[in-house]
């Protein structure tokens, strides 16, 4: 049996390519998820992954719910942060509800999966994590200052806990995704969608294989060297 990998928001869009990619390169791979029943057993039936519910933005819960993983599982040695909502708009009319529920679930949600992990990691001088951040993050986007915010913070979220972990043998890293087919952007209005397919230099959205195959260099044996780095993956939409 590979080494366990734990992926939050793991069972649609971009988390399940993550997960799909992860269990075909051997890992033991788990997905959590926060609410949509019917999706989840269509992913599990579809990929033979176990998927665990439990809110990745309650601290409680996710303590719970990474120990119920281990007991059935193993220690969890791979952890990707993916799990994100959205809830769009200005300043001016969005109420703190919209911006504490995306803080909470894009950003404290880090926090909570990784304390419940980096102890056994620490014990076992051993960890992969992965941050999935996003190119709203390092750029800004008009009506989405709690998106931004949060996604931002985990970009430094990732560099300081990666200072923390790496003489444990513990890498953090982060992967800031572009503009990706998912069902978020499937929504978006086409002419909207059309301005912003004509912002990307290479002429297209990404797949979330694009992502899925950063995350599975960063979490192998390879990327030992590599801590508290930011991975663009957006087409050369934003550079910096």
């Amino acid at each position: 049996m590979g080494r366990v990998a734990l992926v939050t928001g793991g069972t649609r869009g971009i988390g399940e390519a993550i997960c799909v990619n992860l269990k075909n390169a051997g890992y033991t791979v788990a997905a959590t998820y926060a609410g949509n029943e019917q999706s989840a057993r269509e992913f599990t039936d579809r990929t033979g992954i176990p998927a665990y519910k439990f809110d990745v933005s309650d601290f409680d819960a996710c303590q719970q719910g990474v120990s119920q993983i281990e007991a059935d599982l193993g220690p969890v040695e791979v952890l990707v942060n993916n799990a994100g909502i959205t809830r769009d708009g200005t300043m001016h009319r969005m109420d703190f509800e919209q911006w504490n529920k995306v803080i909470q679930t894009n950003l404290s949600s880090c926090f909570n999966m990784c304390r419940a992990v980096i102890e056994g990691m620490r014990e076992r001088n051993f960890g992969r994590i992965v941050n999935i951040g996003s190119v709203n993050g390092q750029a800004g986007q008009y009506g989405q200052v709690n998106y931004a915010a949060a996604k931002s913070g985990i970009h430094g979220f990732t560099k300081a806990l990666a200072k923390e972990g790496a003489a444990k043998g513990i890498t953090v890293n982060a992967i800031a995704p572009g503009y990706v087919l998912t069902d978020m952007v499937r929504a978006v209005p086409e002419k909207v969608l059309d301005k912003i397919i004509s912002t990307i230099p290479v002429g297209r959205l990404g797949d979330p294989n694009d992502i899925a195959r950063g995350v599975l260099f960063l979490v192998s044996d390879d990327a030992g060297f590599i801590t508290g780095s930011t991975v663009d993956i957006n087409g050369g939409q934003h550079m910096y």
